[in-house]
């Protein structure tokens, strides 16, 4: 692999002016498509085959004017005074009128009105779906009600729920990942090409995702998650691309050699990198979920072209930035060794490195125990989907829960809708009764409504008010209770759903994926790493490693986002469960990118093994060679995912956070400290392989030890270059 990407650098490099006009014109394609076939997201979270899925496809069949989106405008009088039918009515019939209304329920008559008469419940139906719900519906439904004198209106539902959005917040991490490449380089010149290569990567990615939105449904956090993960690595790759290159300039190598080895030997690396992120956000198709199959594949497709990029565009780049790429006082070809000896060996990676393999047991101990301190919150998890209790402080879906639950108490935010059908009207009927009254016999109920029939009358809706709020664990086993005690129902088939089910039913879908979910992982892991290092123990520590930082990375945000510990400091409003989705997708991702730090670091220690040197100098040599880089992307990652913090999305924001401490866990504690720490206790042993299976494992030479065997080192003349 490492000769064909050395030809593949060279070829783009001399032919630097077509490559660029290729991507180019790529992205003019990609851009037009998607101005031309973008379509909308979705903010619905749901697995087909799920009792509460299974229900709402029925209810479109049998219901289907129960099958639209829903809305509920808050209605409060002023404290002391009470609501009357005449005051509230303009509200009713301001919002009877939205467009695409079929019905504004009157509070009075479905008895929607608080103990006190202070507070009141207008329930509102669409025809359409949420994702059919236009701006200009959005905007005529929030203007309902709110000219009427001395009452306060607040707008909520489904249909409120928030779109998240790209905005300025992003553009923090990439302005802290382009300081972070100018001190690392040098030279604004190699800072500004790294960036600048791969934004062109995102802009494809995202031009491409869009493309295919109105083929494709996508759910509203898709392309934020290929955005967030698209610049990371799309930087990331280049920078290590870059190093390599700036390496060979400094070593005397005439410049289109320079690329070619650059992209023969670090971009096996990221091609081996790259792919296992790829594999991993892909392999999220193994737990079956719709939504998230589609979120891993487009981050995948994205990564993927981040990718392509580095090993294409950027030798082309390189060939137009020439020597620049390099710190001024370095631009005379051939004298930098000369002029600026630098003792092998020295620098703070090497000083590092050296402090590990003198304290390589306490290191290890402090790292582990750590770490294990850091993944206690972990037992308490729990998932669930978001909800407006989560969603920030003074948006209009928060005002009208915080609202309900004071009006009403939380249970009529997680409103719980029973689908009985039957084979004709009487036995429909007779199921009813017998349903409601288990129903509301069961613990955790407060409250049956009275049923609403079909026109045919085989099918009734029984809506049913929980005690406690959507996303609390109470609510979880009311569900489970209600479902165990109208199994035995006879004479028509009764489903459980809502909003708070199908969150319920999605949550402990991906609760029962994510075991089999990180096993494939972990085993993934030991086995891509078998075969870049030929080595049984290097493998598994990695995998070893990447646990601890998993359950570092669950512990810290469980504590934060879950128990509310230091929850300013991230601007999060209230605590709640984590996204159902999180965990599933952060092993993908972290998988990735804890592979593309170890592949860095040991890489270099195995060829400086292999080369003859002492187990111990060639760990200590891997850390002081690759310190410097490796420290650079992972504060570029940092920046780039800790950037989507400020996002008032609390998904989003949470993404964000665990993805960014994910990456200083795992590059700074698991890659930096542990792995050198064991691989010192290890010494020899580490690098052992059994013979038969030596025989039968590839070589995929990711080091491009081939390159100096079949492609010796060209130097240059000595040339002084005009700045």
């Amino acid at each position: 692999m490492a000769i064909l990407l050395y030809r593949l650098g060279r070829l783009s490099f001399r032919r630097r002016g077509r490559v660029l006009a290729l991507w180019l014109l790529l992205l003019a394609l990609l851009g037009g498509g998607a101005a031309a076939f973008s379509g909308p997201t979705t903010s619905k979270f749901s697995i087909p085959g799920t009792e509460s899925q299974k229900a709402l496809d029925s209810l479109s069949k049998e219901f289907p004017q129960a099958g639209g989106a829903t809305g509920t405008i808050v209605v409060v009088a002023p404290e002391g005074g009470k609501l009357t039918p005449t005051a509230v009515a303009p509200v009713t019939e301001e919002a009877g009128k939205v467009p695409g209304v079929l019905a504004a329920v009157d509070p009075f008559a479905s008895k929607a009105v608080s103990q006190d008469g202070r507070y009141a419940l207008v329930q509102v139906q669409f025809e359409s779906g949420v994702d059919g719900i236009t701006d200009a519906q959005r905007e005529s439904f929030t203007e309902a009600g709110s000219d009427v004198a001395d009452l306060r209106v607040e707008h909520g539902g489904e249909i409120m729920r928030g779109v998240p959005e790209i905005g300025s917040t992003e553009a923090l991490g990439v302005a802290v990942a382009a300081i972070v490449l100018v001190l690392t380089f040098g030279s604004l010149v190699a800072a500004g090409m790294t960036l600048l290569n791969a934004l062109v990567g995102v802009a494809a990615g995202m031009a491409g995702l869009f493309s295919l939105s109105s083929t494709v449904e996508l759910t509203s956090t898709a392309p934020i998650l290929a955005l967030m993960l698209g610049l990371a690595v799309g930087i990331d790759y280049s920078l290590f691309i870059t190093s390599r290159y700036r390496q060979y300039l400094s070593e005397g190598m005439e410049r289109e050699e320079a690329a070619g080895r650059a992209t023969g030997t670090a971009g096996s690396a990221v091609v081996f990198a790259g792919a296992t992120v790829v594999i991993a956000l892909a392999g999220l198709a193994v737990a079956g979920v719709p939504f998230l199959t589609v979120m891993g594949l487009t981050a995948a497709a994205t990564v993927a072209l981040a990718v392509l990029v580095s090993l294409t565009l950027l030798p082309a780049v390189l060939g137009f930035a020439g020597v620049r790429v390099l710190p001024r006082k370095l631009r005379t070809q051939d004298l930098a060794p000369a002029s600026a000896p630098v003792e092998a060996g020295t620098g703070f990676g090497f000083r590092w490195g050296r402090i590990v393999a003198r304290l390589r047991v306490p290191v290890l101990l402090v790292g582990v125990v750590g770490l294990g301190a850091l993944a206690l919150p972990v037992q308490d998890m729990r998932l669930s989907l978001p909800d407006a209790s989560t969603e920030a402080v003074g948006s209009p879906n928060r005002e009208a829960y915080d609202l309900t639950t004071e009006g009403f108490g939380e249970g009529f935010n997680g409103r719980l809708i029973a689908v009985v059908s039957g084979d004709d009207a009487q036995a429909t009927g007779a199921a009813v009764k017998e349903t409601a009254a288990l129903i509301m016999d069961t613990d955790g109920v407060l409250a049956v409504a009275a049923p609403q029939m079909n026109e045919k009358g085989t099918t009734a809706l029984l809506a049913v008010i929980p005690e406690t709020g959507p996303t609390d664990a109470a609510t979880e086993d009311t569900v489970h209770a209600i479902r165990d005690r109208v199994a035995d129902v006879k004479g028509a088939g009764i489903a459980l759903t809502g909003a708070t089910a199908v969150g319920i039913d999605v949550s402990e879908k991906l609760a029962d994926a994510l075991p089999v979910y990180l096993l494939l992982v972990v085993g993934l892991s030991i086995l891509l790493l078998m075969l870049v290092f030929r080595s049984v123990l290097v493998p598994l520590k990695a995998a070893l490693g990447f646990l601890l930082t998993i359950g570092a990375t669950f512990g810290i945000t469980v504590a934060i986002f879950q128990e509310g510990h230091l929850a300013d400091l991230v601007g999060l409003d209230t605590p709640g469960p984590l996204v159902s989705f999180l965990p599933i997708l952060l092993i993908g991702i972290l998988f990735g990118l804890a592979m593309d730090y170890e592949v860095f670091l040991v890489s270099r220690m195995r060829e400086d093994f292999v080369h003859g040197t002492d187990a111990r100098e060639s760990v200590i040599s891997g850390v002081g060679h690759n310190a410097r880089v490796v420290t650079a992307a992972a504060v570029i990652m940092f920046a780039v995912f800790g950037g989507f913090v400020f996002m008032p999305d609390p998904i989003i924001k949470s993404i964000g956070f665990a993805l960014a401490i994910g990456v200083l866990i795992d590059a700074f504690v698991v890659r930096m400290a542990i792995v050198p720490a064991v691989m010192h206790l290890l010494g020899r042993a580490a690098w052992y392989l059994p013979r038969p299976v030596d025989r039968v494992l590839p070589d995929l030479d990711i080091e491009g030890e081939r390159l100096n065997t079949h492609i010796p080192g060209q130097q240059r003349e000595v040339e002084l270059v005009k700045t």
